[in-house]
Formats: C-alpha cells, structure tokens, sequence
C-alpha cells in the first residue's frame, strides 16, 4: 500500500487514480471528483443506483442494504453500492455508471469540518413545515457553498460547492462592484447568484431524495460585496471611501426568493448583515465557528481570499480589517492558477536533488495551482535560489516550467507578482492591527488561518515567504471553510447567534486606507522572507 492510498476507478475505457483520506465511503470520495456516480438518496442505500464493481482492495463489510439491493449472485460477481463501502487503503474498482456532470461538487475531504457542522440545534423551528430543513449558504468571491441540516436534530444532511458565476464579470469584487454600476449587469449579477444557489439546491434534491419544500430557514453569509451584490442593493456605496466604516443594509428585499428556489414559501430567509465596509459577515460567521474570542489570546484569524479578511483578539478587544488579496490564491492572473477544486495542485514538495513532486486534488489530471501548491512551489524555489526576495527568477527566466502528473505547468513573474501584492496587503494588514492593539505579531498565541486556501496551506512554506507571522507552528490551525460552519451555527444555534451579536457589538473596524503606516508595511511583506514583527 502506498503512503496515501489510492483508488484507481475505471470506467469507459480509461483508469483513473484517485487519492483519498480513509474514512468516508466511495461515493463520498468520488462526488468530490468529476466522477460522481448516479445516486437519488442522501447514501443510505435506499435508492440502490450507485453500483460499482469492487475489483481490488478492502472495502469493507457488505451491509444490510446491499443485501436488500442487490442480492446474492451480483453480489458474488464483485457488484458494490458506492455508498456503503468504506475503502481503508488502495483499491480498484469499475464505476458502472456516472451521474450526469454537474457544476455542483462535495467539498474535498478536511475542507470543512464535520464537527463545526453539528452544533447543538435549539432554536425554534419554523411552523408549519413537517421534519423541516435549513440551508446554509457563504457566498464567496469565487465560490458558493451550502449545507443542508436537519432543523430539530442538527444532523448535517448535504453539502455542495461550486464556483460563483459573477466571475464572469470579474475576479476581484471592485471589478464586479464597477461592473454593477450598470443598473442592467447589477441586475444580472444579483440573478446569477441567486440562480447558482437554487441550482445547488436542485442537485442535493435530486441527488440526495430530500424535499425541498422542507426547507424553511435559510441563513446566508459573504463578504460585503457578494452580499450586497445579492441583494442588489448599496453595492454602489461600497465604492464610496467615506463608507467603509459604516454598516451596510444588504437584507433581501425581494420576497420570490423562496419560489425560485422551490423551497417552502413561508421559509425565513436570514442574510447575517457585513460588520461594515469590507469586512463581512463571512469573518463575523468564522469568528463563531473557531470561537476566537474564547481561546487563547493574542490570537489573529485570516480568511485568505480575493478580500482577505483579518480579526486580532487580544482578550479585551476584537479588532477588524479587510485587505485586498486579489486573485493569487484562486485563479491567479498567470497560465498556471485555479480555485482549489478537482485537479488543482495543491502541494509541491521538493526531495534531495532539487526535483519537485506534486499532489492533486480528487483527480489525477493536474490543470493548475491552486494557492496552497503556490506557496509551496515559490516557498521552494526561493530556498533554491531560483526565486530572489524580489521575486524575481536569478537566472533572467522568464517562467519556471513545473511537471505535474502528464501535464507541464508554468509558473511565470505574474503569478508571483500577485502573491507578494496578496501576501504584502495581508501583511500590512496585520501590522496594523498589532500596532492598533499594542501587540508584537511574534507574540500571537493563536493564528487561524480560514478559507479554501487556508485548509491545504504548509505553515512553514507560509512562514518561510511571509504569508504567516512567525509563530510556533503549533499555535497555527489552518481551519478551511470557516464561513459556512459559522453559518450553520448561526442557522441552528442560539448561543452562535449570542456570540456573533457580541462580536458585532464589540469589533472596532479599521480601514487601511487611511491608516498612516499602511503604506510602508505593505513594501516591507512584499519580500518573499519571513514576516517582520
């Protein structure tokens, strides 16, 4: 068995390998991938569609409703249900047939934690809806995701993520926030999201056998931007400086949302307000999720994004900023980036000789870098020598060609660019922070780093090129999508909702525009090399 074990699925002709952490069934494994298999229940065994041959490998005893579903003789011809084998190491099996393809994917195992989608459910329900369900949803920059939960029991039923359509209109929010200013494209904005969102929901119903119309609370969170570009209301404030302080009013202001959608037509639907400016309720919902405000402090959370978000908590007082990250992280403006989805790199290691190796995600086909894989590659050629502090190739190259898989990547100086630009206004925006505070970023006892990009990031490669402040790594948690975790909490639980009220209560915003020492911190982390203090 390999050192992570692999599935090798075949189907139609072809092999592929898949890497996977044991734990979750096959089906689980493959709907993070572009090889879903059909399915019409939420993996109980019930609808008997998602059949596979089990050629190779352990996958663990066959289950009561495999029995039921397939019988003897199929059985001992190698037929499997997907959703009820547990594969523990490698193993080779036949994909017999594939869902139709989709825009909608589980999230990659480890990218949002199953415990942080459990809290205790004990708010009242909605009247009138029999066993009634709840969606939360973060609305990203460059992705949406949602949760499907059992309102009385907080049981987490469904998840799916999928990439924003307003990227088509811009990678950045300025851009779409500039876009919008057309009352027309504001308007198509607003929809494209709204639809992305019901589509989501017709895929978990589809796939899953749930009932929409048993929704009957949905609780959203985003950055600012995405909020109010949702509601199709204020967004035009945010391109007005004198308003970046302020709160803004995103609350859904059309009541056909529910219809569109097809859930239940009395459901509440919750948009959790921004804190204000650029700072949304997306690091509101992480604050929740990770509870930074009852751990050990000084503690610092970054939501690493195109608007990259920071909070400091020093035991006394919560401090709030929004930094610009631009698209490094997830699309990158070179040949080589992409969101962490199937067939990103999302890590490069580099053995003795100089040679790097990469690992991609749930595929085996590598199509881009993903932010993580570009710490880790210019964290890399920087300890080589390739990369000066600068950025800069020594040599005079103009791109560094990187083999991934069967495929040839190129990391070229407009990748790099954007990383430092990301890493320096991050950076800068720390700094501030801990000056505000009167704390020494090398003394923070807690740094939590959140978002897609955050779960697969390597601490010392972070570290090494200044994207982290340089603490123990120990005191570093890398927490992936805290956003929707906190929003689930805010769907079910009162005491979320008691914590963020007094997060938003207790925050002091502060706009690094017009903070005086901005200016000179942002050149000083744009050196690839460890984070001043």
């Amino acid at each position: 068995m390999t050192a992570v074990p692999v599935i090798t699925a075949l189907f139609d002709g072809k092999c592929h390998r898949l890497t996977f952490d044991p734990g979750p069934s096959l089906r689980d494994i493959l709907d993070a991938t572009d090889y879903r298999v059909r399915s019409a229940c939420p993996g109980l065994g019930a609808c008997g569609l998602c059949r596979v041959r089990w050629l190779a490998g352990d996958g663990g005893p066959i289950t009561p409703a495999e029995w039921l579903q397939l019988g003897d003789a199929p059985l001992a011809e190698g037929l499997r249900l997907a959703c009820q084998c547990r594969p523990g190491g490698d193993a080779t099996v036949e994909l017999l047939s594939l869902a139709a393809p989709s825009d909608w994917h589980v999230p990659p195992a480890g990218l949002i934690s199953a415990a942080a989608l459990s809290p205790a459910s004990d708010r009242a329900l909605p009247s009138g809806i029999a066993h009634p369900l709840g969606v939360a949803v973060d609305v990203g920059t460059s992705h949406l995701t949602i949760a499907v939960s059992d309102l009385s029991s907080g049981r987490p039923l469904a998840l799916r993520f999928g990439r924003n359509p307003q990227g088509r209109y811009g990678a950045d929010v300025v851009t779409r926030l500039v876009a919008a200013e057309d009352p027309a494209v504001a308007a198509r904005l607003a929809a494209a999201v709204r639809e992305a969102i019901g589509a989501a929901l017709a895929d978990v119903g589809a796939r899953e056998g749930l009932d929409l119309h048993r929704i009957g609370r949905v609780a959203i969170v985003g950055n600012t931007a995405m909020l109010a570009l949702l509601a199709g209301r204020n967004h035009q404030l945010l391109l007005q400086p004198s308003q970046w302080t302020r709160p803004l009013d995103c609350a859904p202001a059309d009541a056909a949302w529910a219809s569109d959608w097809g859930i239940a037509a009395e459901a509440d639907i919750e948009a959790e307000p921004p804190l204000g400016g650029f700072v949304g309720s997306d690091l509101l919902a992480g604050l929740v999720a990770t509870r930074l405000t009852e751990g050990r402090a000084p503690a610092a959370f970054i939501d690493f994004g195109t608007n990259s978000e920071i909070a400091l908590w020093t035991g006394e007082q919560l401090w709030v900023t929004a930094a610009a990250g631009g698209p490094a992280f997830e699309t990158g403006p070179g040949r080589a980036g992409m969101p962490a989805e199937p067939g990103a790199v999302y890590r490069v290691t580099f053995d003795g000789a100089g040679r790097p190796a990469c690992a991609i995600l749930a595929g085996d086909r590598a199509r881009g870098l993903c932010g993580s894989g570009l710490v880790d590659l210019v964290a890399g050629l920087r300890r080589a020598g390739t990369l000066t502090a600068t950025g800069k190739f020594s040599g005079g190259e103009a791109s560094y060609p990187l083999s991934a898989g069967d495929q040839t990547l190129s990391l070229d100086w407009r990748d790099v660019d954007a990383l430092q630009r990301a890493k320096g206004a991050i950076g800068a925006g720390i700094a501030v922070l801990c000056s505000r505070a009167g704390v020494a970023s090398a003394d923070l006892r807690r740094v939590v780093a959140a978002g897609l990009f955050g779960r697969y990031l390597d601490v010392a490669n972070a570290q090494a090129i200044g994207l982290l402040p340089d603490v123990a790594a120990d005191r570093v948690e890398l927490a992936g999508n805290t956003a929707l975790a906190g929003a689930v909490g805010l769907l079910l639980s009162r005491r979320a909702r008691e914590e963020a009220a007094r997060c938003r209560a207790g925050a002091r915003l502060v706009n690094l525009a017009r903070e005086p020492g901005f200016d000179e911190a942002f050149l000083e982390n744009l050196y690839l090399q460890p984070m001043v203090s």
